[in-house]
């Protein structure tokens, strides 16, 4: 956010409430169809469009496809450009890991190799959270010479992987291909600076493979998204919000708790109790962002019906945020996610704000067709913030 804006930042007592539903933008399935949003029954969210402003968002630049970190950064409001983090910095701060400024992480996952060291499958059959937990411990037990390693397991075949030691540079390429049938990269170094951490890298995953030889079928791990730890502004020091986080997954509890925010605890694994989080909370902060993987886990699986109901399911819910009355709403996604394209994309996201103060565009549907013909136009979605933030009276006037 520009500091024109820091400097009309004004305080109240208006609530914000942020709902990322991941992935959320889709495409029809068939030639002239309706995308996963459009074909879904959703009277809640439709009732809400009819009193809200409808637009999209451009998560970085129109035809670039962004991951969820860069995604989440920049409808938070930080430039995914100048804000760069891997998602090993995020997975660890997900699993309330106390990262310094020694420390290289990871996201590692558990694979499946064959005889050859060819990998039979990516996410080893998506290991069960109790089948993982012996073999973390077990890479826990690998030293390497002059550095700390931590591993914390995040869910089933995935893990934050951290390396501490004084000097360590994170331009490393992963050693995951993207495919099967081949063995995993070794991790590469981009510059001269990082060759040494990347030998530190190289020698644990070779260990690794050593201890997971006759573990089935676990016998392998791969490791991507190198990073140390940026240091940005606080949701407080930059809109002067006391900001909390309803979020499951930890990569999203990781780029919460960057910008600042408390993440609070879920106690359960669903939609509901997020929402359970939710109103529990509601009188400690004055924005709250709630996110939902369900939309992004079936787009990426190609399963449109499954996306579809995802959506049902939190429009089922959303009376349950409306009784409690914020003054803004903001629902929209970090990116987009085709359940025909098996994938992120560059797809512009649809977006819904609700205030008193907004001008309806009085669309009877949530859709991708309707957000395009929205009076909010198409937006970068670091603009997101600002018109909150406006529409919460939390921006003064600029200039006489």
């Amino acid at each position: 956010m520009p500091d024109a804006y820091q400097q009309l930042i004004q305080i109240n007592t208006s609530k914000i409430v942020m709902v990322i539903l991941d992935g959320l933008g889709g495409l029809p399935c068939v030639p002239g169809g309706e995308t996963e949003l459009e074909s879904a029954d959703t009277p809640n969210l439709d009732a809400l469009a009819a009193r809200s402003s409808l637009g999209q968002t451009i998560p970085l630049a129109p035809g670039i496809t962004v991951g969820s970190g860069p995604g989440h950064l920049a409808i938070f409001g930080y430039d995914p450009l100048e804000n760069e983090i891997g998602r090993g910095a995020l997975e660890a701060l997900g699993v309330d890991f106390d990262l310094t400024s020694d420390d290289i992480s990871a996201r590692g996952n558990f694979c499946t190799l064959d005889a050859d060291g060819s990998i039979l499958d990516r996410r080893a059959g998506r290991l069960a959270n109790e089948l993982g937990l012996p073999l973390i411990e077990r890479l826990r037990s690998i030293q390497l010479p002059g550095a700390e390693v931590f591993i914390e397991p995040i869910k089933e075949h995935r893990f934050a992987f951290i390396l501490r030691k004084s000097g360590l540079q994170a331009n490393l390429k992963g050693t995951d291909p993207l495919q099967t049938g081949v063995p995993p990269l070794p991790v590469m170094a981009g510059d001269a600076a990082s060759q040494p951490t990347a030998f530190l890298m190289n020698t644990f995953i070779e260990k690794a493979r050593a201890l997971l030889k006759d573990s089935q079928p676990a016998n392998g791990i791969m490791l991507r998204g190198f990073a140390k730890l940026p240091v940005i502004l606080s949701f407080k020091e930059k809109y002067g919000l006391h900001a909390a986080a309803v979020a499951i997954n930890g990569m999203y509890r990781g780029v919460s708790r960057l910008a600042g925010m408390q993440v609070l605890d879920v106690h359960g694994s669903t939609l509901a109790d997020e929402f359970d989080t939710l109103e529990h909370a509601w009188q400690d902060h004055d924005f709250f962002y709630m996110h939902f993987k369900k939309t992004d886990t079936c787009g990426e699986s190609g399963d449109f019906e499954g996306k579809m109901r995802a959506i049902e399911e939190f429009d089922a819910l959303l009376p349950r945020l409306l009784a409690l009355e914020p003054n803004v709403i903001v629902i929209g996604g970090d990116h987009s996610s085709p359940a025909v394209m098996k994938s992120h994309s560059w797809h512009p996201v649809p977006l819904l704000l609700y205030a008193r103060t907004c001008r309806p565009d009085g669309m009877s549907q949530f859709g991708e067709r309707n957000c395009a013909k929205g009076s909010l136009g198409t937006l970068p979605a670091m603009q997101v913030m600002p018109l909150a933030l406006a529409h919460a009276g939390r921006l003064e006037k600029f200039g006489a």
